[in-house]
């Protein structure tokens, strides 16, 4: 047998194997589902990758949440108060919370957990800045006294992305930020399988019964997160093909990001249903920390390389699924801007090399991360490295599972020792749709995203963001804030998309397609 098609064999057979595992362990009514990615990092507070914070949402609840139309509304809150100066807020927790081991949601339980966020989270990061004490009222409400009115509290506690300040108990969030955390408990709809829990195989989830779900009809990541099926199993398979042939054989019920070369066919299939759901930016980050990227001008070298449309045809290649953008918030949004100083959707390659020259790069070989298993990323690293190439300079490409780009990537050595220097990644529209929550804009230093940018002038533009008070001055600052993340070369923005999802038609009801992926409210007979 020729060795592509052993190695054909040898993959579906493997796949077969995990899909008859998960089935031997099934019990009552199953919902089996293939992750974007591969679940490695199970902690939400240490990690931005989508399929930790997904991981997230199964187990944990949130304080507040962001609807369908994107307002705040309260999730385990059940109240709360504004005193007449803006300073302090009250908050009430509703009643019958409760974590998955039997113990009581306390005010202490939320106040560690929203300390361990704020210190990892940019928007937690600003917000605490001005925080001037957090305290327990009672065994069910809690408040925060600022030195200052400040105007997003509630968009803080109820963003719907990473990294989403999920509620953990006291002895779990008293954990240091910069360590994961050991134990797996919340107080959400479902609970953590530990003991089947098998990065590259699979991640099990059981419905909560205790859980008591808000009386609202389910809305983003808000309202009631009724479970309707007694488990959950993520199945990992890292083929593409392999994840549309067990949906269409069903195997598994949905794929939570649909392979862009498969998309036509599900879309054509009658007993599937697609659907795109909200999209994203891609963007090249690079390492702040090291050479040659700590040089701001290698890193607008590399950015005058990129070729939007080219990254996009080879990634995507759905014209109704992508467009070019150069703002850093979504174009379309309240916040785009045209503002990109001259860099443009089209690489400037005789520009790049310029800028390289006078920066004394020596073609020292840049490390590019390279996901090779996420179908959103998967193509683009390849067609980076060119474009890098193309723009004077020297790419080794690593290729790896997106599990271990995302161990990598915390890493702060340089290359030589195990670090990186650039990696592609993806960031949904909810994230990037303010300049305080969208945290590659964030430029706090070794503190802050991977990549750890840093630039008091960033940082004071973004802290005037989050004190103005009319859309007028937000509106100015958000250009202010583009132009000065062009300055300093925060990343590279590469374009804009739409995430197609896709689950079996007749099977599968109650999908919430949206912004933000969550799997309550789903039914199967």
């Amino acid at each position: 047998m020729p060795f592509t098609r052993r190695f054909m064999f040898a993959s579906t057979l493997g796949a077969a194997l995990v899909l008859a595992a998960s089935s031997a362990l099934a019990q009552g009514s199953t919902f089996r589902l293939v992750p974007s990615s591969d679940l490695k990092v199970l902690d939400p507070v240490w990690t931005t990758a989508v399929v930790t914070r997904n991981h997230g949402y199964m187990i944990y609840d949130t304080l507040f949440g962001t609807d369908a139309k994107g307002r705040i509304q309260p999730q385990m809150v059940e109240s709360h108060t504004v005193s007449s100066d803006g300073k302090s807020w009250t908050f009430k927790l509703r009643a019958g919370l409760a974590f998955h081991d039997g113990q009581p949601v306390t005010a202490e339980d939320v106040l560690a957990s929203l300390a361990r966020w704020a210190k990892r989270d940019p928007m937690g990061q600003r917000m605490y800045a001005v925080l001037d004490k957090a305290e327990a009222v009672s065994a069910s409400s809690f408040r925060l006294v600022f030195t200052e009115p400040y105007g997003v509290v509630l968009e803080s506690l109820g963003k719907p992305s990473s990294l989403v300040p999920f509620i953990m108990p006291r002895r779990i969030a008293d954990t240091p930020a910069d360590k994961q955390i050991a134990e797996h408990i919340g107080s959400g709809p479902y609970v953590f399988k530990a003991d089947e829990f098998r990065p590259g195989e699979r991640a099990v989830y059981l419905k909560n019964d205790k859980y008591v779900p808000r009386t609202e009809a389910p809305s983003g990541t808000t309202g009631g997160k009724t479970v309707k099926v007694d488990r959950v199993e993520w199945v990992v398979l890292k083929d593409a093909q392999t994840q549309v042939n067990a949906l269409v054989n069903g195997e598994v019920d949905m794929l939570e990001s649909v392979p862009f070369e498969h998309y036509n066919a599900l879309k054509a299939n009658n007993r599937i249903t697609t659907a795109a759901a909200a999209g994203g930016q891609y963007l090249l980050r690079f390492n702040h920390l090291v050479p040659p990227f700590n040089d701001v001008r290698v890193r607008q070298a590399a950015m005058l390389s990129m070729n939007q449309d080219a990254l996009l045809r080879t990634q995507v290649g759905i014209p109704e699924l992508y467009k070019t953008c150069m703002s850093v918030y979504p174009c379309g949004s309240p916040l785009a801007s045209t503002k990109s100083l001259g860099f443009t959707d089209k690489p400037q390659f005789a520009k790049a090399r310029e800028l390289l020259k006078a920066a004394g790069y020596k073609g020292q070989p840049v490390v590019l991360l390279h996901a090779t298993d996420n179908s959103l990323l998967a193509k683009l690293p390849p067609v980076v490295a060119q474009l890098l190439r193309q723009g004077g300079f020297t790419v080794d490409m690593k290729s790896m599972d997106w599990g271990s780009v995302v161990a990598r990537r915390a890493k702060k050595e340089p290359a030589s020792q195990g670090g990186w220097d650039a990696f592609v990644t993806y960031w949904g529209t909810e994230d990037a749709l303010n300049p305080i929550n969208y945290a590659p804009l964030s430029a706090n230093g070794e503190a802050g995203w991977f990549g750890w940018a840093s630039d008091e002038r960033l940082e004071q533009l973004r802290s005037t963001y989050a004190r103005a008070t009319t859309e007028a001055q937000r509106k100015q600052l958000a250009d202010d804030i583009q132009v000065r993340a062009y300055e300093i070369g925060a990343f590279a923005p590469m374009g804009e998309l739409l995430r197609p999802v896709a689950f079996r038609k007749g099977v599968v009801s109650g999908v919430l397609v949206g912004a933000t992926n969550v799997y309550w409210n789903i039914s199967k007979p």
